[in-house]
């Protein structure tokens, strides 16, 4: 884990998205760091984040995303935390999904001046339900089409739009309701 240092931590908006310093997101006026540190007996320690089981979960997305995005002639390109704006934050969703027409708009880019249309983020051990919730619709509210939150824990997938929320459990088969049309996974071999 690179921890960045004090002086990267001082950042405004623009400064940030000209070159954010790995691992971090920025809101509420300031850089925050996107898997939390804490320091002990002088020596600085990860707090649970993203382990071997939600890595391999983003991983398998990433890929049955990607394989279906170029089978189905739909285009675009698959993300692995890459930065995006959101209402004067910064975001690192954990998979994201831009279509080919937003990617012939913006271009090249180093931080997406919007949401993804399709983004997932995969629930860690450390993460607070009610924050989970907030950067969905804060998301939502920033060009995002539709937000899956993938809980590894109970092997859930909440597919939220801006008018509706679609709960699929073990034995059923998760489904894209807005963004990459027709696409479809097992929930079983996605959180397996």
């Amino acid at each position: 884990m690179i921890i960045p240092s004090v002086e990267q931590l001082d950042l405004t908006l623009e400064e940030w998205m000209q070159n954010p310093p790995d691992g971090t997101e920025w809101a509420d006026g300031k850089v925050i760091v996107k898997h939390p540190v804490e320091f002990v007996n002088g020596e600085v320690v990860g707090k649970p984040g993203m382990t071997a089981k939600t890595r391999r979960i983003q991983a398998r997305l990433v890929r049955y995303w990607g394989i279906y995005m170029d089978s189905s002639g739909q285009g675009g390109e698959v993300y692995v935390e890459v930065t995006c704006q959101t209402m004067k934050k910064g975001r690192i969703p954990d998979v994201s999904y831009i279509t080919p027409e937003l990617l012939a708009e913006v271009g090249e880019f180093s931080v997406l001046p919007q949401s993804f249309p399709l983004l997932a983020e995969i629930v860690s051990p450390s993460d607070f339900a009610d924050d989970v919730f907030a950067k969905a619709q804060e998301y939502l509210e920033s060009g995002c089409l539709e937000v899956w939150l993938l809980f590894p824990k109970s092997s859930w997938v909440l597919v939220i739009t801006k008018s509706q929320v679609v709960l699929f459990k073990p034995g059923e088969v998760a489904t894209t309701q807005v963004v990459l049309a027709g696409f479809r996974v097992a929930v079983d071999e996605l959180m397996a």
